[in-house]
């Protein structure tokens, strides 16, 4: 497995994973008919750097990292992964949230803060408080799970840097 930096011919790859999460619509608060061309802008343009995991030539999860906020927030940044439905369980979400908190440091964050993550993915809540992270914040009802219905939304942070 190696984690590198995204090209822009690895959005090929990047688009099926975010096509099935934005359509599943339980983690993410993207419109499930979004286009390809607005997908791209979101993943690989407004993002300060964007990565892809990889094996045997075949991408297997993806993540972004960018500034939270402008000005004096500028310090803090905003990462999403996206692992695609083949390799879920297999620690890609670990090792790529691992990875953005090295790159995170080395452009200069301080902190990293995730804006909005579905109460109920279980799943992504526990590895980032695993992995350091404090829920800060809890949006009460603030995201429509397809399913669940409106379902609170948290506001989680960590700190990088003694």
């Amino acid at each position: 497995m190696i984690i590198q930096e995204a090209k822009a011919s690895d959005f090929a790859g990047i688009w099926p994973i975010f096509r099935s999460i934005a359509v599943a619509g339980d983690t993410y608060a993207y419109s499930a008919d979004i286009s390809e061309q607005e997908a791209h802008h979101l993943w690989m343009k407004l993002p300060a750097k964007t990565f892809v995991v990889e094996e045997d030539g075949e991408i297997l999860g993806t993540y972004y990292i960018k500034t939270n906020q402008a000005g004096p927030g500028a310090h803090v940044c905003n990462c999403g992964y996206m692992v695609s439905d083949a390799a879920r369980g297999q620690g890609l979400a670990t090792a790529m949230c691992k990875h953005s908190q090295k790159i995170a440091v080395e452009l200069g964050y301080r902190a990293m803060q995730f804006n909005f993550v579905a109460s109920t993915n279980t799943g992504a809540v526990g590895l980032w408080e695993k992995l350091g992270f404090d829920t800060v914040g809890r949006l009460s009802k603030a995201f429509k799970h397809p399913v669940e219905g409106y379902v609170d939304a948290l506001v989680m942070y960590k700190w990088l840097v003694d």
